[in-house]
């Protein structure tokens, strides 16, 4: 098994400066001109920085599954769906990693530690965004059902997310996690500066704040019944 590395910076300055160019040349004919800079310092570092991060992750709970594959792994695409969207820019002006738990078979119904670097407003996140209705009830019936356990993760675990405005169908609108049970997402958000995800110590410091936030996630698989 690979070493867990502490002290090495994977990301410089021209990973963001790359994301800042895109923003203002976002067609496909620039980022042609510029691909060499995207795998040098965007999706090369990133695949590496997924590699490593493997053996922490697997410290932290074998059940979330780093995967450095360039295609179908933990990266996420830097190419937008613009099928169904207005937006036809082609290109994210971000770039992402998400370490889903291993049973998962989509990307919003499992829980999950999330890495989003983005000039500015990178974040570490963990959680489940948009999971489909069946999820959502059975994450909410979870929280009524063990109440103490929810509150204790609560407690430690700021949870961010959409929510609805009014108390869902079938569950009593004067339940102590009302506000909880509203919710559509169940997400933990850390803030991260760019140089953070720059220094040496950004490995060490994304796995402390995984490790922080693996209650909600543990949380989060217990009731979808995940392994």
């Amino acid at each position: 098994m690979t070493k867990p590395t502490l002290k090495e910076s994977y990301f410089s300055a021209e990973l963001f400066k790359f994301l800042k160019d895109l923003r203002r040349h976002n067609d496909r004919e620039w980022f042609e001109a510029n691909k060499s800079r995207f795998l040098t310092f965007v999706r090369d570092p990133l695949l590496r920085f997924i590699t490593d991060f493997g053996p922490h992750l697997k410290r932290i709970d074998p059940s979330f599954v780093a995967d450095p594959s360039p295609v179908g792994g933990s990266l996420f695409r830097i190419y937008r769906d613009v099928r169904f969207s207005k937006d036809k820019q082609p290109y994210k002006t971000n770039v992402g990693a998400h370490f889903k738990h291993r049973t998962g078979t989509k990307e919003g119904s499992v829980p999950g530690f999330y890495l989003h670097l983005q000039p500015g407003a990178s974040f570490a996140a963990s959680g489940i965004w948009h999971p489909d209705a069946a999820s959502l009830a059975k994450v909410r019936t979870a929280i009524v059902d063990h109440p103490d356990d929810w509150k204790k993760i609560r407690g430690k675990i700021e949870v961010e997310g959409e929510s609805l405005k009014r108390p869902p169908r079938g569950f009593d609108p004067d339940h102590e996690h009302i506000e909880d049970l509203k919710r559509k997402d169940f997400i933990a958000v850390t803030p991260l500066s760019d140089q953070q995800v720059e220094g040496p110590q950004f490995m060490a410091e994304y796995a402390a704040i995984c490790r922080e936030q693996l209650p909600l996630n543990q949380f989060l698989a217990a009731a979808l019944g995940l392994a």
